[in-house]
């Protein structure tokens, strides 16, 4: 393959979404390469994440995208079947419990009006009705919490990842497995993907959806993409009196768990300070017996007998300046699109992400989610849009 129209850097969930979104719209007649190095994705972020779907953000995008995310998984064999092989996929859809003491309240009682205002079935509950619903939470510093009751749990992260390649593949995309080593530009265009084994390869439009990796594409081209690569432990722990149907439950301190088969898994987000950036797969343990395991036997009385069994390490392609996506063209280079920074939501974007990538380089804007505000022109002019709710 010396050329394509479209050329994606990076094959994890985001960009075989994309490549997915693009060949199945009768509008898009071109072909599509698919450039990924690593095709077994063993360091890959999509595998290695706790695979949640949820509503419960502070942003509109993000409620709108959490909701098609929903929908697309629950009905994958209407979109990703292949010769009569129907797609299917786990949806564990059991909810998102965010918790808040006196303090967050306010913050809570807000995100949870703008997700009911935009259709997301939530449910605002003060400390005694959430102690009724789940009792065995200790509430006893708790204000309240905000249940997701429909559309939010979690899926297999590898199951979706390989639904959308095999789909793509089927639709007549090609993966190629190589690296991108450089990008040719004239003007303002890039014409040219150049891959280490394979040699040049013209295009006429790349997107960049190289993950936690997607900076250093953006540099050669010379752009500084807010986009580092932030690591995250996810720690499989054994406990014998389990709570039955737990939500993926989220304390205050920013502690998470959830069921996982016959255990849970849970993880922390550092503190800023505390966070560089990482690409190593190395496991902290000394985290789970000084924050991860008192917080959770604090807030679940039978978690004190916890049994930590095995942990893992992933990476988030952490924005430095918001914590969102940037989406869409860069607004020099205009055939060059951004897929990046999604800070751990990737997964539960990408439906959205690959439908609305599709969109803007077919018809060259957005159809069904206006997702313009995660444009690079904000990263520009330093403009965060602040997402309060990310875990």
């Amino acid at each position: 393959m010396d050329k394509c129209d479209v050329a994606i850097i990076g094959g994890g969930v985001i960009g075989s979404a994309i490549a997915y979104f693009l060949a199945a719209d009768a509008g898009f007649k071109g072909s599509i390469a698919v450039i990924e190095k690593d095709p077994t994705y063993e360091t890959a972020a999509t595998p290695r994440s706790a695979g949640g779907i949820r509503q419960q953000f502070s942003t509109p995008e993000n409620i709108r995208m959490g909701a098609f995310g929903a929908q697309f998984v629950k009905s994958i064999g209407e979109h990703l079947s292949v010769d009569g092989e129907v797609a299917q996929l786990p949806f564990v859809e059991w909810g998102y419990l965010f918790l808040a003491t006196a303090a967050g309240m306010d913050v809570l009682g807000r995100n949870h009006a703008q997700q009911a205002a935009l259709g997301a079935s939530v449910a605002l509950l003060p400390a005694p009705e959430l102690k009724e619903r789940f009792p065995w939470v200790n509430v006893e510093d708790l204000a309240g919490g905000c249940y997701g009751m429909a559309n939010e749990g979690w899926t297999d992260p590898y199951g979706l990842l390989q639904a959308f390649r095999r789909k793509a593949r089927a639709l007549g995309v090609t993966y190629l497995a190589d690296e991108v080593v450089d990008l040719k530009r004239t003007g303002a265009v890039i014409t040219d993907v150049t891959l280490r084994d394979a040699g040049p390869l013209a295009c006429g439009a790349v997107v960049n959806a190289a993950g936690y990796h997607a900076h250093k594409v953006a540099a050669k081209v010379g752009i500084d993409l807010p986009i580092r690569p932030r690591k995250r432990i996810v720690y499989v722990f054994d406990c014998r009196d389990k709570p039955e149907r737990a939500p993926l439950m989220i304390d205050p301190t920013g502690v998470w768990c959830r069921p996982e088969g016959a255990n849970f898994i849970g993880g922390i987000s550092p503190p800023e300070d505390a966070d560089p950036d990482c690409t190593d797969f190395e496991i902290d343990y000394q985290l789970y017996e000084d924050v991860i395991w008192p917080t959770l036997a604090h807030r679940i009385p039978a978690f004190e007998a916890l049994k930590l069994v095995r942990a893992w390490v992933g990476h988030y392609d952490y924005n430095t300046l918001d914590q969102n996506a940037i989406l869409g063209p860069h607004p020099e280079i205009r055939n060059f699109y951004f897929a990046n920074g999604f800070s751990g939501h990737g997964l539960q974007q990408s439906p959205a992400v690959g439908r609305a990538t599709a969109e803007y380089i077919i018809h060259g804007g957005y159809r069904s989610i206006d997702l313009s505000r995660f444009g690079f022109e904000r990263v520009l002019r330093n403009e965060p849009i602040l997402e309060l709710n990310v875990v």
